[in-house]
């Protein structure tokens, strides 16, 4: 990014986190039904399926909106790094669904069993049938435990994932609290595809932050199934700054891709050598989860194809896709991705059902991330349809600037915890 437009990047990236996400966009008012209520059912209550339904109740006032989360209680993987590093607390990561209720959605807390695309059905554990007009479904991801050798639900107890907030970043926390000063952390990172291609290099950092304050003789290694990542120059110049020593990254051609796991050992195996773990962090590869599969909006990739323009699966007609789940070209897995497709698919659901046809949209992305507690760097773009993908806009967007001062680094921090309070409260709220 030029130098002369790193001032207003900051404006715009602080008018985001501070001036709210939903405004950002200017949403429009809700519109006149033409006919009678239609149906809609959202599956999967996170980021961009509780935004996308209460967004489309807000666009139509007059389509009855079903939301199925089989959790209560929504804990949020943003900030979840901080919790693992100590600088949070998980009760601070939960919210609830009572103002979703609020806005006049229905809330369903049951597990999906089967979708019938062609009657238009969902089926829940209970039994219960929801019919849809329009589906959305935004799933989320699973984490593949059949993808590395040793690695299993089970080894996730003794070397965690933390990849799904909750436990699994609790029991990171309480590892890094009980090993000795002078121990080793080993983590190990998927190729691409998957969920926020900074975060783990955000963990690697902040759990350094947490050695050097408390068990300053240890060190961290962080095995890469990549030879490159997000915001790379950036991270590695605040590692050499903030942790000189602390952190080893070892990327894909200097082995770092880790080839078997033994559990009872903490060894990670590469195809390179062997690292022992006094704690060790394994992030699995990814893919759509389960319910993707169950609508049939899952490719053979394991990912959801999508038209870039509505959300809808490429697959089967009438089921739109949102998150983390699709195959979306250039835009990341993000929080904040999920929540910028969740407006452009509640607009091309509200217009598909008063069959008008849906405008081609623009979408942003911002992905913060936290170096140190007041540290923070950040990622920015914009994208549009292109080829049946979405793709860079050229131009637009931009990394932090690397010859950055402190004060634009501590900036940053707190556009970080805006943004997270911001969208939480639009969509949790």
């Amino acid at each position: 990014m030029r130098a002369g437009n790193r001032s207003s990047r900051r404006a715009v990236l602080g008018g985001i986190a501070a001036g709210g996400v939903l405004a950002a966009f200017g949403i429009p008012a809700a519109r006149a039904a033409t006919k009678a209520a239609p149906r809609v059912v959202v599956i999967g209550g996170g980021f961009g399926g509780a935004s996308c339904a209460r967004l489309i109740k807000s666009e139509d006032r007059d389509i009855a909106v079903t939301l199925i989360e089989a959790n209560s209680t929504y804990i949020a993987c943003p900030f979840s790094n901080a919790v693992i590093a100590g600088l949070r607390q998980l009760e601070q990561q939960k919210f609830g669904y009572d103002r979703v209720r609020a806005a006049g959605i229905d809330v369903v807390h049951r597990k999906v069993t089967a979708v019938d695309t062609k009657q238009r059905t969902v089926r829940l554990e209970d039994g219960k049938q929801l019919a849809y007009d329009r589906l959305v479904v935004a799933p989320g991801v699973e984490l593949r435990f059949d993808a590395i050798p040793g690695y299993n639900e089970a080894a996730a107890e003794l070397l965690p994932h933390a990849w799904k907030a909750g436990e699994q970043t609790l029991l990171l926390r309480r590892q890094l609290e009980a090993m000795k000063d002078g121990g080793v952390v080993v983590m190990s990172a998927p190729a691409n595809p998957f969920r926020c291609p900074p975060g783990p290099y955000e963990r690697a950092s902040l759990i350094a932050h947490y050695l050097k304050t408390h068990k300053p003789r240890s060190k961290l290694i962080l095995l890469d199934a990549k030879d490159a990542f997000s915001k790379q120059k950036l991270f590695e110049a605040a590692w050499k700054e903030l942790y000189p020593g602390m952190i080893e990254w070892v990327s894909l051609s200097s082995g770092g891709n880790v080839t078997r796991v033994e559990t009872d050992t903490r060894t990670f195996v590469t195809e390179f050598g062997s690292h022992v773990a006094d704690v060790g962090n394994v992030i699995p590869p990814q893919r759509a989860a389960a319910v993707a599969a169950l609508a049939g909006v899952a490719d053979q990739t394991g990912w959801c194809p999508v038209d870039p323009v509505s959300f809808e699966s490429t697959l089967q007609p009438g089921v739109h896709v949102i998150g983390d789940a699709i195959i979306a070209g250039g835009m990341p897995k993000s929080a904040f991705s999920a929540n910028s497709q969740a407006r452009v698919c509640a607009t091309a659901v509200v217009d598909l059902l008063r069959e008008r046809t849906p405008a081609t949209p623009k979408l942003i992305n911002t992905c913060y991330s936290l170096v140190a507690p007041d540290y923070g760097i950040s990622i920015a773009g914009v994208y549009q349809p292109a080829n049946g993908l979405l793709t860079d806009v050229p131009g637009a967007g931009g990394v932090s600037p690397l010859d950055a001062p402190k004060s634009v680094r501590v900036q940053e921090s707190t556009y970080a915890e805006a943004w997270f309070k911001t969208i939480t409260h639009s969509v949790f709220g």
